[in-house]
């Protein structure tokens, strides 16, 4: 696979230094220092970028020049101190994702394929407090349980908040290995192929 080019933003070294070592057979890193360097990253053609938001000088999330300032830009916005809410703004008006500053070289990575490939990414927690929030708002969505057990419908439901298997096997008494069983037996009842198509499915989504 050919390296992919991708803008790393910060005015923090030691950020930098730690960017630097995702996987050199899968990325080219290039280090940026302001905002104003996205039109000529745009310009040479180049999609991916990597934005601490610690950099100085930067608009307010709410600012609605963001949609436009990466515009046919791929943008994870990493912070040293991340938060559910900050990603929820920065994920409001156009980013591709959010990550902790400092997570993993190898994690960075995996974030940055499923943006490169037109991804949107997602932390669990802010998936999870999401899905709540879908739950509470929405109105009763009797009938997606047809076919299931009465252990399936409960892994389901839990499945569908966010909830981890292992977390939902506490919960249930139950291994993780045999959540697991249940939700391939659910995805199967219900025609869904992931968890993210079985929270809409649960919520009346689709």
């Amino acid at each position: 696979m050919q390296a992919i080019p991708v803008l790393m933003i910060t005015h923090d070294d030691a950020l930098w230094q730690r960017w630097r070592q995702i996987d050199a057979h899968g990325w080219m890193p290039a280090r940026g220092h302001k905002l104003d360097e996205l039109s000529r990253w745009r310009a040479r053609g180049r999609q991916l970028v990597v934005l601490d938001a610690g950099v100085p000088g930067l608009p307010a999330w709410q600012d609605a020049a963001w949609p436009e300032t990466w515009r046919e830009l791929n943008v994870l916005v990493t912070s040293a101190n991340a938060r559910d809410d900050e990603a929820h703004q920065v994920l409001a008006v156009g980013a591709s994702g959010y990550l902790h500053a400092y997570s993993s070289p190898e994690a960075m990575s995996r974030v940055l394929t499923s943006i490169a490939a037109g991804g949107i990414w997602l932390g669990r927690s802010l998936v999870s407090r999401m899905l709540r929030e879908i739950d509470r708002r929405l109105p009763d969505s009797s009938g997606w349980d047809e076919g299931l057990t009465a252990r399936e419908k409960q892994v389901a439901q839990r499945a569908a908040m966010g909830e981890a298997n292992q977390a939902i096997g506490d919960a249930l008494g139950i291994s993780e290995r045999t959540v697991r069983a249940h939700l391939s037996a659910i995805f199967e009842k219900l025609g869904v192929g992931d968890r993210l198509m079985l929270a809409l499915k649960v919520h009346g989504i689709r």
